[in-house]
């Protein structure tokens, strides 16, 4: 073992003030360095908890968001639902008010002209009567002339006349 270099095999002294100084470093860092390194290690994984408590308090109101927003939208399809179904009655409301206002306009108009109809039949028939009734006293008046022309004529006329009167009376 002589042989080999020093560095390999150090001797007594040197590895007690190796050890020394080990141990006084080591008191140090133990002393200074480790609770700070610890307080720094805490601290870091105090923000890292915090970090995860938010993020997951994050998730869950995002997820409770997208369930709000999913419940929103539901409602809102719902109520769109609800909304066109209410125009679809309120417009076959309206189709069916309409329908039944022309069907009474157009009884109406069928009302006013069967009477306009009636009202001007009567009209006719009444002009009719006033001209068939001026002809008759024209003709009848011709005829008198003709007949009544002589006073012969004009008194054997007056008989039948009174003759017919006298058969009706006794009916």
């Amino acid at each position: 073992m002589e042989n080999l270099p020093s560095i390999l095999t150090p001797d007594l002294g040197l590895l007690f003030w190796m050890l020394l100084a080990f141990i006084v470093v080591f008191f140090v860092v133990a002393k200074y360095g480790f609770p700070a390194i610890i307080g720094m290690v805490e601290e870091r994984k105090k923000y890292i908890d915090e970090s995860l408590k938010k993020a997951h308090e994050a998730s869950e109101k995002l997820a409770n968001i997208q369930k709000e927003g999913e419940s929103m939208l539901q409602e809102a399809r719902q109520k769109q639902a609800q909304i066109l179904k209410e125009a679809a009655d309120t417009r076959d409301a309206i189709v069916s008010q309409a329908q039944e206002k022309a069907r009474e306009e157009g009884n109406r108009l069928i009302a006013e002209a069967r009477t306009e109809i009636e009202s001007q039949k009567q009209a006719a028939i009444s002009e009719i009567r006033a001209q068939v009734a001026e002809l008759s006293v024209k003709v009848a008046e011709k005829i008198l002339r003709k007949e009544l022309s002589s006073e012969d004529k004009q008194m054997e006329t007056i008989d039948r006349l009174l003759d017919e009167v006298a058969v009706e009376d006794k009916k």
